[in-house]
């Protein structure tokens, strides 16, 4: 038998195979090699988690690259009671907080006219003890929670502050510290039986019940001592620094540790800015860091 020579083409294509193969496998590492924060892998976000049968009732959760015990920014969006989504205007908050070891959470809940001001309070509240739970399960510290909301939002969480009754009918625990960003209105009766009170937006939420304007005011329904609240107001609003005051004023007579603070924007730009790498920012997060006791709260850029 006579046994044709192999050609040498073919034993170059083999080799040159063999180094491409070598190149595209993986490179190995050892099993208890450390990780830096370059290879920390994020967890993947968690979307549309329900808290409830509406469609409405969904939060979205974004968690820190290590959740051990981390704290979490609970975060309310506005819209005037009526419209608005948990995906407003968040990605800087939740990618600055993230990165600094905190969970973000951002809810959304039911709108006028299917929920009143109470039920979406309520909306609030079951979404908390949900978020807590998941948070638990994901490794973070269910006990160190911050509320945060913008506009109606504000409203709500500070409704949620002066009636913590809401919240244990829940199932929530209680937060650390409330974040009121340019609330919608923290005295509903001054509110309505001002001249704002015409305006639709407020009527339609509120309705024309001075019993129903009471039960969701904050300003009214304070009556005693809460966890810290910062109420960050926009000067550029008309009335919005001096009510905030006045509901700062009557939570620290109950010794609650709660402070104003004055920002030179607009109504948007409270919360727009708020994530950006910039002094209001930082001020915010010094504020959640000492609330929650976690050094994790706020980033140091």
């Amino acid at each position: 038998m006579t046994v044709r020579a192999r050609q040498p083409w073919a034993l170059l294509a083999f080799a040159l195979l063999l180094g491409l193969g070598a190149a595209l496998r993986p490179s190995a590492q050892p099993i208890d090699a450390p990780i830096t924060t370059a290879q920390a892998a994020t967890p993947a976000p968690m979307r549309d988690v329900a808290y409830g049968p509406d469609p409405a009732q969904r939060f979205d959760v974004d968690l820190p690259a290590r959740t051990r015990q981390s704290p979490t920014v609970f975060y309310v969006h506005g819209g005037g009671w009526a419209f608005g989504d948990k995906a407003w205007q968040v990605a800087n908050k939740r990618e600055r907080w993230t990165q600094a070891g905190a969970f973000f959470v951002s809810t959304n809940y039911r709108m006028r006219p299917v929920a009143d001001p109470l039920q979406q309070a309520r909306d609030v509240a079951r979404a908390l003890a949900e978020a807590q739970r998941v948070v638990a399960r994901a490794g973070g510290d269910p006990d160190r929670f911050v509320l945060m909301g913008h506009s109606a939002g504000g409203h709500l969480i500070a409704l949620l502050a002066a009636r913590p009754e809401l919240i244990r009918e829940a199932g929530a625990r209680p937060s650390r510290a409330t974040v009121l960003l340019d609330a919608g209105s923290v005295d509903v009766v001054e509110t309505m039986t001002s001249p704002r009170g015409r305006v639709r937006l407020f009527r339609n939420a509120f309705g024309d019940d001075p019993a129903f304007w009471r039960a969701v005011s904050p300003m009214h329904q304070l009556h005693g001592p809460t966890s810290p609240i910062l109420a960050v107001c926009a000067s550029e609003r008309r009335d919005s620094c001096a009510a905030n005051r006045a509901f700062v004023d009557k939570a620290s007579s109950f010794g609650t540790n709660a402070r104003l603070m004055e920002q030179p924007l607009s109504h948007a730009e409270i919360n727009r800015l708020l994530g950006e790498d910039n002094a209001y920012t930082r001020e915010v997060e010094g504020f959640m860091r000492r609330a929650t006791g976690s050094a994790t709260v706020a980033a140091t850029r």
